[in-house]
């Protein structure tokens, strides 16, 4: 039989791997919710228009990464690509995001038949933040404070660096629009064939291209900034402002313009130092107030970011250390009445106790082979019931620690693991 693999680009996680991703969301969460953000869960599957409608089908997203198909009525359906879009569909259909404020936030797999490469997965994770009802430039801090505050947690501040940029509003991006493309079509020769589709169709996205032959282009490209009206321009230099007072270094990167046709005003991403990594947005987000009443809602001012939980997880896998468990184990013989004592006495100390609990038996094997397993698991406890002890009242208590045994009656368990908590 063909050995049967993963699907490439969506990758098993191992236990070893999952205590420490675990302690990350524990992490993450503890964080967003100290800023006054609840959790909101969303499906892995939307109606295909939630998507095209949200993010725009000029997209790199809609045109080639979506994994979409036709259910048995008929209706296109898609595995979510990222989760603005259907966090916006809930509060519309739930009718709670007009005229009151509402923080949320939400982690999971998202899905993108993209090329797979290291920090780029077809299933990958996204831990996301979405608010709606603040309309200033306030809001656009505090989320940028946010994320610097994760960055602190985690100690890598100077390993991730703040790149913000402004895309105004309906009317600049048009008048911006027009200057970019006839820059873009005065030097067409020097455009690939993905820039020259792009110009078509999408022209802003032109200045996020990875291609190195056209960097110096994109470099010299008109900016945004020099296009802005008054109001954008009191709003993202007010944030500037801000962003100097509290001693955030950041840079003003007039390319910045997202992947994603629902932002406006601010956009930012916090950016890998690392050189050898070509996936280097770790963080990224921004402003999106006309996304709410684009698809059916009342406008609704709102903003947000989604983190690249993968990518993190790459730069702290080494220095991120899961919580020690406290473990004991209990071992016994294969004897009916022995098995239902040593159950009870498992959930007994599960209930009562901070251990976690691992049974050993049915057939009582060689005790140095499970004291190697209970040590290599950091055990703090064994403990032995055979029918030798059973028949006494008694169980064998073997401390790891310190190498030490000892005999104590049977119904005193629970007690003593409580005991021996307090004394470590």
């Amino acid at each position: 039989m063909k050995h049967i693999h993963s699907v490439r680009g969506m990758h098993d996680m191992l236990p070893d791997v999952g205590k420490c991703w675990f302690e990350l969301e524990c992490i993450l969460r503890n964080i967003v919710t100290k800023y006054g953000y609840q959790e909101i869960k969303l499906p892995l599957l939307e109606y295909t228009e939630v998507f095209t409608n949200a993010i725009g089908e000029s997209t790199d997203i809609i045109e080639k990464e979506m994994y979409s198909f036709l259910d048995r009525s008929g209706k296109s359906l898609t595995l979510r690509p990222e989760g603005t879009a259907g966090c916006v569909r809930a509060g519309i259909e739930y009718g709670i995001l007009h005229n009151s404020i509402k923080r949320f936030f939400y982690y999971g797999p998202m899905f993108r038949h993209d090329r797979p490469q290291k920090g780029r997965y077809r299933q990958l994770h996204q831990f996301g933040v979405e608010v709606f009802g603040l309309s200033g430039p306030i809001i656009d801090l505090e989320l940028i404070l946010l994320v610097r505050n994760i960055w602190k947690i985690f100690n890598i501040e100077d390993k991730i660096e703040l790149h913000i940029n402004t895309l105004g509003n309906k009317v600049v991006r048009s008048k911006f629009r027009e200057k970019l493309v006839q820059y873009f079509e005065d030097n067409l020769r020097f455009l690939d064939i993905d820039c020259q589709r792009r110009l078509k169709n999408n022209p802003l996205r032109i200045l996020d291209s990875k291609n190195p032959n056209i960097k110096n282009l994109i470099e010299n490209a008109p900016s945004i900034i020099d296009y802005l009206d008054a109001k954008s321009e009191k709003h993202f230099f007010r944030l500037c402002e801000l962003l100097n007072k509290l001693d955030i270094k950041y840079k003003i990167n007039p390319t910045l313009v997202r992947g994603l046709d629902y932002y406006n005003l601010t956009v930012f991403e916090w950016l890998s130092k690392d050189i050898n990594n070509v996936q280097n947005a770790v963080c990224a987000g921004g402003r999106y107030d006309e996304l709410v009443g684009r698809m059916g809602g009342k406008s609704t001012p709102a903003a947000g970011f989604a983190l690249g939980m993968d990518r993190l997880f790459n730069i702290i896998k080494d220095t991120i250390n899961p919580p020690i468990r406290n473990i004991i184990y209990l071992l016994h013989s294969s004897e009916t009445e022995i098995i239902v004592k040593i159950m009870k006495i498992a959930d007994d100390i599960r209930n009562c106790c901070k251990y976690d609990v691992i049974v050993h038996g049915d057939e009582f094997l060689n005790i140095n082979n499970h004291l190697k397993k209970a040590y290599k698991n950091n055990a703090k406890i064994v403990a032995i019931l055979d029918e030798d002890t059973f028949i006494q009242g008694r169980i064998l208590i073997k401390c790891l620690s310190n190498n030490s045994d000892q005999y104590i009656n049977i119904t005193e368990i629970v007690n003593f693991v409580n005991n021996y908590i307090d004394v470590e």
